[in-house]
């Protein structure tokens, strides 16, 4: 019986090594498992209502939190029968923090709180230390559901994987 390929050396090999893996559903397994169990026939993404889900590489899903907030309802979950989404072998839907870059317009001396007013969790908060609040992120607060990052102006807030202690 031969092993498995090993995804990532090929993709290293081929040119095509990506810093982060995609950001997928919510309750996805680890890639390699997810890569190896989605069959991508899409019924995540068709059931998705907040139609946050679209296909990305190769037809696999992906989260595109430009296109919405995700509110972890779990009808992609529900949705998957290969089972490369599955809560009862993922502790959480995901581990992904919002996080604000150097584009933001506060920075930069514009008045903006667009992502504050959008956050459902009320994780982005703009401490009164200077004359022009900046956003500061409250991990703990933050589920990375991706409702600041479509209302930025300015593209300035990605998703992006963060190791979080459990409790």
């Amino acid at each position: 019986m031969s092993a498995a390929p090993d995804r990532s050396r090929r993709a290293l090999v081929f040119g095509r090594q990506q810093a982060e893996p995609p950001l997928r559903p919510p309750w996805a397994l680890t890639e390699s498992d997810f890569l190896d169990r989605c069959t991508g026939c899409g019924a995540c993404i068709d059931r998705c209502p907040e139609q946050v889900l679209a296909r990305g590489t190769a037809g696999y899903p992906v989260f595109d939190p430009k296109l919405g907030e995700c509110t972890f309802c779990g009808d992609c979950e529900q949705a998957c029968v290969p089972r490369a989404l599955d809560r009862d072998a993922v502790a959480s839907p995901w581990n992904h923090l919002a996080q604000v870059g150097d584009a933001c317009l506060p920075r930069h001396g514009v008045v903006c709180s667009s992502c504050r007013d959008a956050c459902p969790e009320r994780a982005i908060a703009f401490p009164l230390t200077t004359a022009l609040p900046t956003p500061v992120i409250d991990a703990a607060l933050c589920t990375g559901c991706g409702a600041c990052v479509g209302v930025c102006p300015v593209d300035a807030i990605t998703l992006h994987r963060a190791d979080r202690e459990t409790a």
